[in-house]
């Protein structure tokens, strides 16, 4: 090996046809692809200066990575379409032994990593300035369903959708999906993974019962609650600062054939959230969620409270007098439709793709997503809300509230307020690409909106477009900050993981 280059090497890709790459040279700092390239820089380096004379060679992989333009350009791009950091590599590994070579060719060579999932990060969040990213899609491979433990060990780069699939041949499912099926395990356990039915159930990282991962150093590591424990804690929630999930053991429960869907609109913000608030405390529903949608004059004052009982063979047929008693909903809007169960997990699916026809899937998303404190959520809900226009969010944008227990979210780096009830509240908003006016004025608000909360107590869950500072994170982890802290000293100790998040300086 030769010596390690400083921090601030930065990786100049080299578009080879046909050929793979073999050796980093230091000098130059370039892949040199094929053994005469290789020799030819080594020679070359060697007349130039005669402590760069060495080439680090690539360690032998089971994929490839990649150095030409497109894949670079790709991976210097995400669901958001705002931050643009181009890689000087992308590795599509052949098996977990290509991340683990990878990961330690990096950490000797200080160079930056970063794991990136199915892309849907909106600020750049899997993004490696002159580093490498590590498409972890290849790792999708789902083990077979143990029916006793009711579990299911799944490979990092497994779609939500696929794993439910493979569940529900055996009449088992994870208890909690985020709303769009299609995003990696690895990447919705490295945030948190919040849906509907955390209310009842906790988050997707409360339901994991054993952790693969590569660490900074490149040490391939099992982890578990009783396991380094320590490390399992940092990586759950952990935004991938100290380890990259290669494969997760999810736990499971008896899945539902049909379940009823209702959806029953309120005309005060503040009346909807407290009955949100009522049912995830009563546990009516074994999902609990929330829409606001703009009148006819633009304003957001339309507020739909989206509540899910799960029918036979989990419970009884769903009671509608029992489960919408007290409810102070616009009873004569009401709507009550029965569906299969994974109709409803998937019932996005229509809506991605007349979004991805009619081309906003391709606009800029700069996402607010906001932990809001239940006591004052009305409130600043309202401030954000009020005066808002369809046009201000931009086409397909979608506002949503779901109501959490503190108590049901048990890993320590997901962060929400001190209430007993917090909300989740998302404003996902669009813009068009090459309107950066909007852009920064959306980015704008969402650190205004950020700042009123943060100040109220609130945090916001880490999948949005929030211009954050490394002291903005230590305030948002708060009590659990030292935990991550020691962990990244122990587990990334060149600091070479997730930079995109700007945690750490």
């Amino acid at each position: 090996m030769s010596r390690t280059p400083s921090r601030r090497t930065v990786l100049r890709g080299l578009t080879v046809t046909g050929a793979a790459v073999v050796a980093f040279d230091t000098a130059s700092r370039s892949w040199a692809a094929t053994a005469a390239e290789s020799e030819t820089a080594s020679a070359s380096a060697s007349s130039a200066s005669s402590a760069s004379a060495a080439l680090a060679k690539v360690p032998r992989l089971d994929g490839t990575l990649l150095t030409d333009a497109s894949s670079l350009t790709a991976a210097a791009d995400d669901y958001g379409h705002i931050v643009h950091h181009r890689p000087a590599a992308v590795l599509r590994p052949g098996s977990v032994r290509d991340v683990v070579a990878m990961v330690r060719f990096c950490n000797d060579h200080r160079l930056p990593v970063a794991p990136r999932g199915q892309g849907h990060s909106p600020f750049g969040q899997a993004q490696a300035q002159g580093g490498l990213v590590i498409e972890t899609a290849p790792l999708a491979g789902i083990g077979s369903v143990d029916t006793a433990s009711r579990t299911v060990t799944v490979g990092a780069g497994a779609k939500w959708s696929a794993v439910a699939r493979a569940t529900l041949a055996q009449g088992l499912t994870p208890p909690v999906f985020t709303d769009y099926l299609e995003l990696s395990v690895g990447g919705t356990l490295s945030v948190g993974g919040l849906g509907g039915q955390a209310h009842r159930v906790g988050a997707q990282v409360d339901n994991v019962t054993e952790l693969q991962v590569v660490t900074g150093a490149g040490e391939l590591v099992r982890c578990s609650p009783s396991r380094r424990p320590d490390l399992f804690r940092a990586v759950l929630a952990g935004l991938g600062q100290c380890a990259v999930i290669v494969e997760a053991t999810l736990r499971l429960v008896p899945a539902p054939t049909t379940v009823r869907r209702y959806q029953l609109t309120y005309g005060d913000l503040a009346t909807f959230l407290d009955d949100q608030r009522v049912l995830v405390r009563e546990s009516r529903f074994d999902y609990v969620e929330g829409q606001v949608h703009a009148d006819a004059s633009g304003a957001f004052t339309v507020h739909v409270l989206e509540a899910v009982a799960y029918g036979p063979p989990v419970g009884p047929a769903p009671d509608d007098t029992a489960l919408l008693r007290g409810l102070r909903h616009d009873p004569a809007t009401a709507q009550i439709v029965d569906q299969p169960y994974y109709d409803f997990l998937d019932r996005l699916a229509p809506v991605i793709a007349a979004m991805k026809e009619a081309g906003i899937w391709g606009f800029a998303h700069p996402w607010l997503n906001l932990m809001l404190p239940g006591t004052s959520a009305a409130a600043l809900g309202a401030q954000v809300l009020d005066g808002l226009t369809p046009a201000d969010v931009g086409p397909g944008a979608v506002i949503l509230f779901y109501p959490l227990l503190r108590e049901r979210l048990t890993t320590p780096l997901l962060r929400t307020s001190d209430d007993d009830v917090s909300y989740l509240f998302d404003i996902l908003s669009a813009a068009a690409p090459d309107d950066t006016a909007a852009v920064d004025r959306l980015l704008a608000v969402n650190r205004s909106a950020y700042d009123r909360v943060a100040a109220a107590g609130g945090t916001h869950y880490p999948v949005g477009s929030i211009p954050l500072t490394p002291a903005d994170w230590q305030a948002h982890f708060g009590p659990a900050w030292a935990g991550l802290q020691s962990a990244k000293c122990t587990y990334d100790p060149r600091g070479i993981l997730v930079p995109g998040q700007g945690i750490f300086a």
